[in-house]
This record gives structure tokens, sequence and C-alpha cells, in this order.
């Protein structure tokens, strides 16, 4: 077996893409196991994530992304923890360390240990250099470097564990958008996505809205309708009944449309099957604010002229391969590790 070379790299990614825009010839029965596994995990979700994948990981893309890798003659061992809160959530991860040369110890979560090894057995079988660089481990040990995603809670147990060797620890953060009262019902139902993909389970889902002061409700409802069958999923719905059934035992204001609940907070993380709103007067109360909470926020949704990166409606669950996790550069880890 030859070595692993960054042309190799580049055109297995290529390749890889081209295949992934075929979900069910990828996976197969293995569509049907996920979803059993994990009732979150449906089909239609899961074809989804591999087709963001295949999005990502076009030609043009590729070659521009590589431009700033640097290639690893000595390979060094990542270990990744990876999340499970949606489908193939970790793959990014594991993309960027072989696109740098370096070998993959992958601690999958066990809410999805079986699609990205699919995915991964097909990158291997474009390319057999790949077959050294992948290891599936239970418990890291021997490596050079951490990449770990978890929760505010387990971002402590990563930080004593792994504090030691260079790392990348992920905590918990929310998306949100932001409205200006202009906005179309098509603007609002491609906000949906941003809103209802994967049931609004990844960082990247907007869990908090800003609406200009006196904006009207039934606009945004008008605009989301289209996203009603979400409920007919028992999970979600479980979820619904009951933050709505303690709205209405506390006597707490919310709106409801039958399938979100629409609730004034503060805070960023809203629960599942609720949005968090507030109101703002002008477009730069809510810049100061945003730019304050930086830490806490994945991705910005708006149309709106704010002096702060974000995405257009209905591309919050579609990154580039260099919208990065937490606007940390993983690429630029990776290579300061040569």
């Amino acid at each position: 077996m030859s070595a692993l070379t960054q042309e190799k790299a580049i055109i297995a990614f290529s390749k890889l893409g081209r295949k992934l825009t075929n979900p069910t010839d990828i996976l197969g029965d293995a569509l049907y196991a996920a979803e059993s596994a994990n009732a979150w995990f449906t089909q239609e979700n899961i074809k989804k994530s591999i087709l963001s994948f295949a999005e990502m990981l076009n030609e043009s893309d590729l070659a521009l992304w590589f431009q700033s890798v640097q290639f690893s003659t000595s390979p060094k061992k990542v270990g990744l923890i990876l999340a499970g809160n949606i489908p193939l959530v970790g793959l990014h991860d594991i993309l960027c360390v072989l696109a740098t040369g370096n070998k993959a110890l992958i601690k999958l979560s066990s809410s999805d240990d079986r699609l990205i090894k699919i995915v991964l057995a097909e990158l291997v079988n474009i390319e057999a250099a790949f077959t050294d660089r992948i290891e599936y481990v239970e418990r890291l040990k021997d490596f050079d470097a951490v990449i770990a995603t978890g929760s505010n809670n387990s971002s402590r147990y990563f930080d004593y564990y792994f504090g030691k060797v260079p790392n990348i620890i992920r905590k918990n953060r929310n998306s949100i958008a932001v409205l200006n009262g202009t906005e179309s019902k098509e603007d609002i139902q491609r906000l949906g996505a941003d809103i209802f993909d994967y049931f609004g389970l990844g960082c990247r889902n907007v869990s908090k809205i800003y609406f200009p002061k006196g904006y009207d409700i039934a606009k945004f409802y008008e605009g989301i309708e289209s996203f009603q069958s979400i409920i007919n999923h028992f999970k979600y719905q479980n979820n619904y009944d009951y933050n709505k059934s303690i709205y209405l035992v506390n006597a707490a204001k919310h709106f409801d449309n039958g399938f979100l609940l629409l609730k004034e907070d503060e805070s960023l993380a809203s629960p599942l099957a609720v949005l968090y709103y507030e109101e703002y007067e002008n477009l730069q109360d809510i810049e100061d604010k945003l730019k304050a909470k930086a830490a806490d926020i994945q991705c910005v949704v708006t149309q709106s002229p704010i002096n702060i990166a974000g995405f257009d409606f209905g591309q919050s669950q579609h990154p580039k391969l260099w919208d990065y996790a937490d606007q940390v550069n993983t690429i630029e880890f990776l290579n300061s590790l040569n």
C-alpha cells in the first residue's frame, strides 16, 4: 500500500463527496438500523446530513480549503471525542485530521456509532492509504492532541484530563436569528429550516430569535407553517407537550401555534420545541448584545445589516469546509502540531 499524500487526500475527498450524493446507496439498511437505535435519527435527517457533506466536499471548495492545509510528514495521533446530537456531527473534525495527514483516534458517541464508520469505510475503499490513519477507540491513550466536543459539564472533565496536551475543547453553544420586520413569508420559511432541521438538536439550530419591537408574531408563525408535520414525531411531541404544560401550569406568557412555543426570555438556550425571543429597539443594540455573548453563540442567522458574520436564512445547517465550530480554526490548530 502506497503512502498517503495530500494529492491523494484531495482526490479521495472529492470522490467521497460525489459518492455521498446518493445516501441510500452508501448506507443501505444502515438507514433503518440507525433510526431503530436512535429515534431522533430519522432516515430523512440522516440523508439530510449526508447530503450536506456531499455539498461541502465539492472540488472548488476542496481546492480552496486545502490551500490552508499543511500536510504532516510525521503524523500525530489526534484523539477525537465526538458528539452524537445529530447524525454525523463529528465527521468534519475527522476530515480535518485526515486532511492534515494525521491519525484520527475516534471515540464515537453511543448515539451515533454506526454512520461515521460506514462513511469512513467508503473513504478507505476510495483510498486505501487512509487505512492506518483511522482507529476507533473506547478510551483515548497515547495521543498527541485532542479535539473533544461536549457540554459545559463535560468540558470541565475534558479540561482536567486533556489540559496538558494541545487541545480544542468545545462547550455548549446556541444559534440565534435576527429579524428586521421586512422579511417575506418565503424568508421566514427558509428560516424554519434553521429552527427545525434535526428537530432543533444541533448547535447550529436557531434557539433564540430577536424581533423588532412591535413585530407581528402571527407573521412569523405563518412563515413556518409548512413545518407543522414535525409534531408527528413522538419524541418531539413529548417535548412540546411537556413544555406547554409547564407554561400553562405556571401561567407563563407564551405563544403557541400547535408545534412551536414562543416564550420571551433573555437566555440563548431554549428547551426543545420552544423558541426564546426578545424584542429590540435598534440593530446597534443587537449588534452590541451579540458581540458580548459571542462566546455562547455558534451561528447568527439574519438578513439584517449588522457587523457580525452570519448565515442567510436556511443556511445554518449548510456550512462550508471553513465554517469551523465555535469559530476555532481546526486546520490552524492541526497545522500547529507539525
